[in-house]
């Protein structure tokens, strides 16, 4: 078919209308539907190829690794990348903390402590962490009462709630800042990880000849009111993946120096019984601006009941 038969029938399918439709929600699958049928015949999809491919979304929802795919191929990054040039556009202030990806891992509700938490629950002996920092605004100045949800992995690449062997919220607290802006935690180092081999992600990625591991990093969101809301997560400098994250979640400034202390004096003083690592990480929000989102992005997420 030429383009001009394929738009004549795409107009055909997006013109037949028995009542008022969503005006935004029509345009997108009119305009998706259009693409579609121009790569069908550009690629010369056959049949079998394309119903292979409803096949696999179909696993890929039975699977739930929706939220696994869409930072794989890039689109969860793109979404972000999109939203920096929106808030420059607008002339938000520069010199925030970068965003990058929320991932499909977060589940609300993790218990609040003030100024300081202890995220892990005993039961991993892997390296101690300590981390802690301040949240900023853009000059400088402390913002007291800020709230900076953490979560992350265990040493076995793990998180709480989804893994069922940890303990309800294992490695995920919400800390509200100090009079300083401070926050400071306490928790086990985290491992990086593999989408499942057998998953439907991992077979789509070993046909486009990609690995599917991520290294070991922290997820953060840090809110406060007056300013926009912050998603990121830093990586573990010493991870071979740091800068091959499936992902595509490494940006610059968000790869803090890890400091490992091994020394029986240090430990000694510190009160703990084995090697510890120490993170020290500032967190910069700019301020909100009238006309753009300032929180969280709105998405199904899992939860905890």
């Amino acid at each position: 078919m030429n383009k001009t038969q394929i738009q004549d029938f795409a107009k055909r399918i997006t013109g037949t209308q028995s009542a008022p439709a969503n005006e935004r929600v029509k345009a997108v699958v009119d305009r998706m539907l259009l693409d579609l049928f121009v790569l069908i015949e550009d690629m010369d999809v056959t049949p079998e190829e394309f119903w292979s491919a409803c096949n696999y979304v179909t696993e890929l929802g039975k699977s739930n690794e929706v939220g696994l795919l869409v930072p794989g191929l890039g689109i969860e990054h793109f979404l972000d990348l999109r939203q920096d040039e929106k808030e420059r556009a607008a002339g938000m202030e520069v010199g925030g903390t970068p965003r990058t990806i929320e991932g499909p891992l977060y589940v609300a509700g993790a218990p609040v402590s003030q100024g300081e938490a202890r995220l892990d629950d005993g039961t991993d002996d892997g390296e101690i962490l300590l981390m802690g920092g301040r949240v900023l605004d853009t000059r400088g100045n402390p913002v007291p009462g800020a709230k900076v949800e953490v979560w992350h992995a265990n040493t076995r690449g793990n998180y709480s709630v989804f893994d069922q062997s940890q303990s309800p919220f294992n490695l995920r607290r919400t800390i509200v800042t100090d009079c300083e802006g401070c926050y400071r935690f306490r928790s086990v180092m985290p491992s990086g990880y593999s989408c499942p081999p057998d998953g439907p992600t991992q077979t789509l990625l070993t046909l486009l000849g990609r690995h599917g591991h991520r290294p070991a990093h922290i997820h953060f969101f840090v809110s406060a009111p007056g300013f926009r809301t912050l998603t990121t997560q830093i990586n573990i400098k010493d991870d071979p993946h740091t800068h091959d994250d499936f992902a595509f979640a490494t940006r610059d400034g968000l790869i803090p120096d890890v400091v490992h202390h091994t020394d029986p004096a240090v430990l000694r003083d510190m009160g703990v019984d084995r090697p510890f690592a120490t993170i020290a990480f500032d967190f910069t929000l700019p301020h909100a601006v009238e006309g753009l989102t300032n929180a969280v992005v709105e998405r199904a997420r899992a939860s905890a009941a």
